[in-house]
């Protein structure tokens, strides 16, 4: 059997129905594992399981609201009773609310925070007990660029993404004594809904983005398939508590 092989794991992909989420999920379901897109928007979802049992895998849309811990809670106990097993959990769901730092209200702050960084923590916690009982898991936390750079206009998302990459290794070292590697993932430019946003209320952006990237173009969905299976599958068992950017080259350029 391949390393990359997930034939009967289960994955949950928060903010899974499009974007980067829905990028690895595809992967995840080529891979031969069953896939919960966990999400808000129910037709988005609907569209996306249909896609990935195109695919001939297992899927399931669960509605979630991460910003709540009871909905997570839900999210997991759901999945686990269709299923009967969680063996990787996407914490991939997020926002940013663009203003510069003196415009940001303490309530834009929360949102963002809750959203992006305290749901992955809830999340991870919820699943931990039935990780430790299969005897092993998998979670991969969806940090950004931001979680090495400081960006004006993004204070509170790049708090929640450096956050991401300090919660990532606590949880590693905590729970690498239960097989359960714990890995996050630093996305570069990715051309999502998100991003596209960002280019319409900063106009020079696209430019930008292509001068500083030495690959020369945006990353795509599919683009972040590869390293989701790769922290899925067994390939990755001796590989916990990093943070590896995938971002044409962005990161390392000087």
């Amino acid at each position: 059997m391949s390393q990359f092989d997930l034939k009967g794991r289960v994955a949950i992909v928060t903010g899974g129905n499009g974007g980067i989420g829905l990028g690895m999920a595809r992967s995840l379901a080529r891979a031969g594992a069953a896939v919960v897109v966990a999400a808000r928007n129910q037709d988005k979802s609907a569209t996306a399981v249909a896609e990935l049992r195109a695919l001939g895998a297992e899927a399931e849309a669960i509605a979630v609201d991460v910003a709540d811990e009871a909905s997570i809670e839900a999210l997991v106990t759901a999945t686990v009773a269709r299923f009967g097993r969680v063996d990787i959990l996407i914490n991939n769901a997020g926002i940013n609310i663009r203003k510069p730092p003196q415009e940001l209200s303490l309530a834009d702050w929360r949102q963002v925070l809750d959203t992006n960084l305290t749901s992955a923590f809830v999340a991870s916690k919820a699943v931990y007990p039935h990780m430790l009982k299969q005897g092993g898991g998998k979670i991969i936390n969806i940090g950004s660029m931001m979680s090495l750079f400081g960006a004006a206009y993004a204070p509170a998302y790049g708090a929640s993404k450096g956050g991401i990459v300090q919660l990532t290794k606590s949880t590693a070292v905590a729970w690498a004594k239960d097989n359960i590697q714990v890995n996050a993932v630093l996305p570069g430019w990715i051309d999502t809904e998100l991003t596209q946003r960002a280019r319409q209320q900063v106009n020079t952006l696209h430019d930008s983005v292509l001068r500083r990237t030495p690959a020369g173009r945006w990353g795509g969905w599919d683009d972040m398939g590869g390293v989701a299976v790769f922290l899925a599958s067994a390939a990755s068992d001796f590989v916990t508590g990093t943070a590896i950017p995938v971002d044409g080259g962005f990161s390392a350029q000087g």
